[in-house]
């Protein structure tokens, strides 16, 4: 390829404007990249400590149980224990209906705060692969237009002389291009990632509630049917005794 053709030459001869736009779409794709490498790295950690928290809680037999087991691991399903831990404590002595109620508003808060978080950065790769490409296209219009006030002034139409201008001006729309569609891939891959890391929450909140239910209904029940069948029986029989 002659040099002037290569893209470094038609970038240093392009007009300063799609200069500008072709910088512009140069940071926007390094802002990609990065955000892929960030991302990645966090919601590979974010999934495996929720997971591995996820299956403490399923085999955990207690509320206490799941807490004392990952008291060590600072993760959303921790915080989640945390929150119904709280609310038990808090209302004690009230009907039980209401404490499940409340845990499960809290829970369902905390596991939209923990999404939200998790989604940070996904707005960049959205305006990127919808914006770059009509950026792209703008640098395009713009230099074809230089190239057409070019032609004019030269009073010819020799195809050396269009070719350069027109070369410069399409360089814009590459440039859009190469930075929108790695946006796209990665996005629409971070967003079944993203899901399946709320379905980890969810499935952690499911877990909590079935613990919390289990404790509570265990607390309701009677202090001599739950020491055991014979007990409850023994007690039954004093009280026909009593009767007669």
């Amino acid at each position: 390829m002659p040099d002037a053709m290569s893209p470094w030459s038609m970038f240093v001869q392009a007009d300063v404007v799609v200069k500008v736009v072709m910088i512009g779409l140069a940071l926007a794709s390094v802002a990609t990249w990065t955000v892929l490498l960030v991302k990645t790295i966090q919601l590979r950690a974010a999934r495996g400590e929720g997971r591995r928290a996820l299956a403490t809680v399923l085999s955990a037999r207690s509320l206490l149980d799941a807490a004392r087991q990952i008291a060590d691991q600072r993760n959303v399903v921790g915080r989640l224990l945390a929150a119904a831990e709280d609310e038990v404590e808090k209302s004690r002595g009230l009907p039980v209906e209401g404490i499940k109620e409340r845990v499960a508003w809290q829970l369902e808060r905390m596991e939209a705060a923990a999404a939200q978080r998790i989604g940070r950065g996904m707005g960049i790769l959205a305006t990127v692969g919808a914006v770059a490409p009509f950026v792209g296209l703008f640098g395009t219009v713009w230099g074809i237009m230089n190239s057409f006030i070019g032609i004019s002034r030269a009073h010819t139409t020799n195809l050396a002389v269009v070719a350069p201008g027109i070369a410069e001006a399409l360089l814009a729309t590459a440039f859009g291009l190469a930075a929108a569609i790695p946006a796209v891939v990665i996005y629409n891959a971070f967003a079944r990632s993203t899901g399946t890391y709320r379905a980890v929450l969810a499935d952690s909140s499911v877990a909590i509630l079935r613990l919390l239910s289990r404790d509570l209904d265990r607390n309701a029940l009677p202090i001599d049917v739950r020491r055991g069948p014979r007990t409850a029986e023994a007690t039954v029989l004093s009280i026909a005794d009593s009767a007669e």
